[in-house]
């Protein structure tokens, strides 16, 4: 059988190594072209600041901010799926809880695994590119078929036999600049996408503890009114007796009445306020559903000492993670631009194999082969200044995100401080206001109670006291929400709002 099937063998090896498999071949020389802007992959901004006022009632505090929550930081993964037992929440379990929980936490730290997935992507065009196979036959050859015929000694057919063929090989490429330009972009798009991340734990730690601070001025808020609804229901009782003893007209009766109504029905909408905020507070923070909870802090005030405006600013360029992943974009950008460009140089591909071919394992021998090529671009109809456009278009624009974020830092600092200030000036105002209304009120009743006035009089001081009282709530929920503001602009947010919050 030996020359025959040797022949045959020859002949049939020579066609396969004719057709190169399809997983062999490497993937295109083309480079990384990054998204136009670099904030697309942001989960959405998570503060705005509003100017709403506490329902149904008409305050003079012009500053009054409430923290609106957007995008996928409103959401969380329940950490339990049915309510447990009522529970006392710190500032601390609950920024703990909004960190560990938060739909933003979640969504930024799969942003990272994708980078990371990413760069493994453009390590491994770097890297050899090795395969092996066993290819097994069991055939016969017409050989006239490919062209051989009328040899002497040498049959139009030969077989049936078989052979099999194990072999291994591998593929390099030593000269890329594309490749190498397009894996050292993917590790700084990593670097940012894990900055990023760090940043969106500042926002959700600046969420929660905005909301924290909401649901305590808006515990505050329920307490007054219940406080007042309790004055109004006193003063009503002293109305109706003195009517009823004939030394006041029925109209003090009435006004004393339209006053307690009118305090009840703000006490009704007060309390769901706070029913809806505790709602969206647990949301936050990954409770679940229908989970009762109280807060233990209340965090009075108290002044912010020991940091300046400008020490403020230079630690938030220090600091700021959204700013440093802008950078790490920017050079992510410049990287897929020179990636591009590198489109026009050489590239070098080694290529090589060894096998074993024969009738049987028993009956083999060894085969190689080693290439190598050089390719050299000459047209490319224009495909090199395309990608070239593209990658430099998206490293404008990423320049130019980076100097507005300096610019929007620096008038998140700035802004803050204001109000900050404005609040803390306020709160001063409001304590005074509180003290004077409560002395108005209290003359009020006593000349109401010896008839030398009558319950418009008492009806102006006890709104002037719903007035003060919250005009301080909200002065001192705003000088409280500076600070976290403060904090999260300066960066590293759990740390400085621990320290600006007094807490240990």
């Amino acid at each position: 059988m030996s020359s025959r099937i040797l022949i045959a063998i020859a002949l049939s090896a020579a066609l396969r190594a004719q057709t190169v498999p399809p997983e062999s071949v490497p993937p295109p020389d083309r480079p990384l072209q990054l998204p136009l802007s670099g904030r697309t992959g942001q989960p959405g901004s998570v503060v705005t600041v509003q100017n709403p006022l506490p329902s149904g009632l008409q305050s003079v505090n012009t500053i009054t901010s409430n923290v609106q929550v957007q995008g996928s930081y409103q959401g969380s993964v329940p950490s339990a799926q049915a309510p447990g037992a009522p529970m006392t929440l710190s500032l601390d379990e609950a920024v703990r809880r909004g960190l560990q929980y938060n739909l933003g936490t979640i969504v930024n730290q799969q942003g990272v695994r994708t980078a990371e997935a990413l760069r493994a992507l453009e390590r491994s065009a770097l890297l050899p590119y090795a395969s092996t196979s066993l290819f097994v036959a069991d055939q016969q050859t017409n050989l006239a078929a490919l062209g051989f015929s009328g040899f002497p000694g040498i049959p139009q057919i030969v077989g049936p036999f078989h052979y099999f063929d194990l072999r291994g090989g591998a593929t390099q490429s030593l000269f890329d600049l594309t490749r190498i330009r397009n894996y050292r972009g993917s590790q700084e798009n990593v670097r940012s996408a894990q900055l990023s991340a760090q940043d969106a734990r500042d926002l959700i730690v600046l969420a929660v503890t905005g909301a924290y601070l909401q649901v305590i001025a808006a515990g505050s808020r329920v307490e007054t009114t219940r406080a007042q609804v309790a004055t109004a229901q006193a003063t009503y009782r002293q109305a109706v007796d003195r009517q009823t003893a004939g030394v006041a007209p029925r109209i003090d009766v009435t006004r004393s009445q339209v006053i307690l109504q009118v305090n009840q029905q703000r006490q009704i909408a007060l309390e769901n306020d706070l029913a809806k905020l505790k709602i969206a507070f647990g949301r936050l923070i990954g409770l679940p559903a229908a989970q009762e909870f109280s807060l233990s802090d209340t965090l009075p005030f108290a002044p912010l000492a020991g940091i300046t405006l400008e020490q403020a600013l230079l630690r938030a360029y220090a600091n700021r993670s959204d700013l440093k992943a802008a950078e790490s974009q920017v050079k992510a950008a410049e990287l897929a631009k020179s990636a591009a460009s590198a489109e026009r140089y050489p590239t070098i591909q080694v290529s090589g194999d060894y096998g074993l071919i024969g009738p049987d394992p028993t009956n083999s021998h060894g085969t190689f082969g080693a290439t190598a090529a050089v390719r050299l671009p000459v047209f490319q109809g224009g495909r090199v200044q395309a990608d070239v456009q593209l990658a430099d278009a998206a490293l404008q624009q990423r320049r130019a995100e980076l100097q507005d974020l300096r610019g929007r830092i620096d008038a998140e600092v700035r802004s803050a401080f204001l109000d900050l200030t404005s609040a803390a000036n306020q709160i001063k105002v409001a304590e005074s206001n509180r003290g004077l209304a409560a002395e108005t009120l209290t003359q009020a009743r006593d000349r109401f109670a010896a008839g030398v006035a009558d319950t418009l009089e008492v009806v102006q001081a006890e709104e002037a006291v719903a007035v003060a009282e919250q005009d301080y709530i909200s002065s001192l929920y705003q000088h409280n929400l500076a600070k976290a503001t403060i904090a999260r602009a300066m960066g590293q947010a759990d740390q400085n709002i621990r320290q600006f919050l007094g807490r240990p």
